[in-house]
């Protein structure tokens, strides 16, 4: 394989593009220069009567959906500190409320002939004695089940812990249909280490991947700051060349969830990962 084919399996992620509607979406899309979508589910779940139809407008707009992506409810992004107690499917409080959603979202993937949907986990406990361990990892297998059953991978978003403490806690998962959703700048975002050194750890698990860049954090503790790609701390040259290495077959999508001009920010990427590959 070589790094040009990587190109071709680009794609960008519909919520970066923040429509309020198919068409706005498909618009943008056509600004970015992709006709390939990781599409937001929560969408077609919350306000049907707007994005019901969205697999057949896509169709008609000449685009392919290859995957899809959740959120969780009360999910707050304020500070680290806040994401770590209210991301997820970790917290009991949003839990019955989650499995809800997420019942749905499964139909919804299933009809639409989706073979992966990716989503935010939660923070993973770094021990296995931890309490909490066992209650996510009991979550997390129900959630693998219910997709499975309709023949559906699972990608767990990278960042929140280290890429060693992902990969002890999906060993001790042990379930093929779950993997990684790798995003180098989340490993940045994040302070949880090296991107390059924690793609090779999570390897075994990849699904598919973010084309996103960022800045680490000065100041231990808080956010790090999510740039364009390719002006950021990625090593997107030692990115693409270990992607081949290791033989990988997913898909790239371009998520951009700063800055407003996004659009531009996502065909900038696009372009950025093309002259690369040259």
């Amino acid at each position: 394989m070589k790094t040009s084919d990587l190109t071709q399996r680009l794609a960008v992620c519909s919520w970066s593009l923040r429509p309020a509607a198919p068409a706005e979406l498909f618009e943008a899309g056509e600004r970015t220069g992709l006709a390939r979508l990781q599409l937001a589910l929560d969408p077609l779940r919350e306000n049907p009567s707007v994005w019901g139809k969205v697999a057949e407008l896509a169709r008609e707009r000449g685009f392919t959906i290859v995957s899809g992506m959740f959120g969780t409810v009360g999910e707050d992004y304020s500070t680290l500190d806040t994401i770590k107690r209210t991301g997820g499917v970790v917290p009991d409080a949003t839990w019955a409320a989650n499995w809800r959603n997420i019942q749905d979202v499964a139909e919804i993937a299933a009809r639409l002939g989706l073979k992966l949907v990716t989503f935010h986990a939660g923070f993973l406990p770094h021990e296995e004695t931890d309490p909490a361990f066992a209650k996510l990892l009991g979550r997390i297998e129900q959630i693998a089940v219910l997709f499975a059953g309709q023949g559906i991978d699972l990608g767990f978003e990278t960042g929140q812990e280290t890429a060693v403490t992902l990969a002890a806690f999906l060993r001790h998962l042990n379930r093929p249909n779950v993997g990684v959703n790798f995003d180098p700048a989340n490993l940045l975002l994040y302070d949880q280490g090296d991107p390059i050194s924690a793609l090779q750890t999570l390897a075994p698990w990849l699904k598919q991947c973010h084309i996103k860049d960022a800045r680490r954090t000065r100041v231990p503790g808080t956010w790090g700051e999510e740039v364009p790609v390719g002006t950021g701390e990625v090593d997107w040259p030692a990115f693409l060349r270990t992607l081949v290495t290791l033989g990988y077959s997913g898909d790239l999508c371009i998520e951009r969830e700063a800055g407003e001009q996004r659009a531009a920010d996502i065909r900038t990427a696009r372009l950025h990962l093309a002259q690369l590959a040259s």
